[in-house]
């Protein structure tokens, strides 16, 4: 790149930048020469080089060039303060020069740099170092350091449980009772407030953890105040013994909770025989027989489309969730993501030997499965797909649950 002296002209907008390649040996004066000679009287008085110069409005003409071979191949820069057409103007008859003394030459527009945009980056650059650097030296209000030792304190406490690696706290073994949340957010909050037996199901698929917890423990569904909250309350009815329900206050999320509204949410917390709107479909007499018909046709569709059981109990779970599921060779449940991040959690993601989502299976997402080696895709429907490894079995969701 040139370097020029950017005081030749304080007001400079632009930037011309030009490579010029000539079939002999030339100096710098000579090119400087060329272009102020075959310029002159093109486009009139008022956009002539010389006249530009002198009024300020074009700065010096910069070039450096390098001979090699019997020909000098280099770089022309223009300043510019005229405006953006003029200088596109000034650009374009650059380019009509021809030679320089008695060589041939080529010269062409390599671009426009516009230096106001440059100095707006390095404005932006050097704010961001400043506010950086400002909110380094000056000390945080008393409230902030004590929320920041917190949360460093309570992620520091959050365990995985389980082979599903479950976010927990680190008493769900002690506890006689333990508090059965939606996501990892929620437990952090809990831990923030002194509840250390809280486990996540991550998800709307009630790990088998969780299920056999209920089994030997006192069980309380903490839930959102929402939509959200009631399907996760009666995916746990369904499949796991539990024994009390607190919810949140209405529109809100166990994670934003403060201290007061979780001991108020889990002091209401009602024997799960009072939720009779959410439990009532789920208890009635002929529900072991639904249950047994129902493994019985997943065990067909596993045999017919020779899919392993795990990824049939997935499909059955990630429809109309907006989400994902990985799986590693063992088909143990390794990630949950939503379906926008999905592509960038695989491309970090190791050993994934299976994924379920709730979205459209791409040529993309094929080429990339092939690339880390999966073997199952199940998706919502498939796109254009035009090539499909011998490796790779790809399902539509429909094909599984029909």
């Amino acid at each position: 790149m040139v370097a020029h002296n950017d005081n030749d002209n304080s007001t400079t907008k632009y930037l011309i930048r030009a490579r010029i390649e000539i079939d002999g040996i030339v100096d710098k004066p000579d090119v400087v020469g060329a272009i102020f000679g075959q310029t002159e009287g093109l486009l009139g008085k008022e956009l002539d080089l010389r006249e530009l110069q002198k009024t300020g409005r074009i700065g010096r003409i910069h070039v450096q060039l390098n001979s090699k071979g019997g020909k000098s191949i280099g770089i022309i820069v223009i300043p510019s303060s005229l405006s953006m057409i003029e200088t596109a103007i000034l650009a374009a008859v650059l380019e009509t020069v021809d030679r320089v003394g008695p060589c041939t030459a080529r010269v062409h527009i390599e671009k426009i740099e516009d230096m106001r945009e440059t100095k707006r980056k390095k404005v932006i650059q050097r704010a961001v170092e400043i506010l950086r650097k400002w909110s380094t030296e000056v000390s945080p209000e008393t409230q902030e350091i004590t929320d920041a030792v917190m949360k460093a304190f309570h992620s520091s406490q959050i365990t995985k449980y389980g082979k599903e690696q479950l976010p927990a706290g680190p008493n769900i073994d002690k506890s006689d009772t333990i508090i059965v949340v939606e996501g990892r957010a929620d437990v952090l909050n809990l831990l923030k407030h002194g509840f250390n037996n809280v486990i996540a199901v991550e998800g709307t698929s009630v790990p088998h953890t969780i299920v056999d917890l209920s089994r030997k423990k006192t069980v309380i569904a903490f839930v959102d105040g929402d939509r959200g909250g009631e399907l996760i309350l009666r995916e746990l009815l369904q499949v796991a013994d539990v024994d009390f329900v607190a919810r949140a206050p209405p529109g809100k999320e166990v994670e934003e909770l403060t201290h007061k509204e979780i001991i108020k949410a889990l002091r209401n917390k009602v024997p799960v025989e009072q939720v009779s709107s959410l439990i009532s479909s789920v208890k009635a007499p002929e529900r072991k027989e639904e249950q047994k018909e129902k493994e019985t046709s997943q065990k067909d569709i596993a045999q017919r489309l020779q899919i392993p059981q795990q990824l049939i109990d997935a499909t059955l779970a990630i429809k109309d969730t907006g989400e994902a599921t990985l799986f590693n060779e063992k088909l143990e449940h390794t990630n949950n993501v939503t379906v926008s991040k999905l592509t960038n959690e695989l491309k970090n993601a190791e050993s994934v030997y299976a994924i379920v989502f709730d979205g459209v299976i791409t040529q993309r997402l094929v080429d990339l499965a092939a690339e880390k080696g999966i073997k199952y895709i199940i998706g919502v429907r498939k796109g254009e797909i035009t090539k499909i490894p011998v490796n790779l079995k790809i399902y539509t969701i429909d094909e599984i649950l029909r």
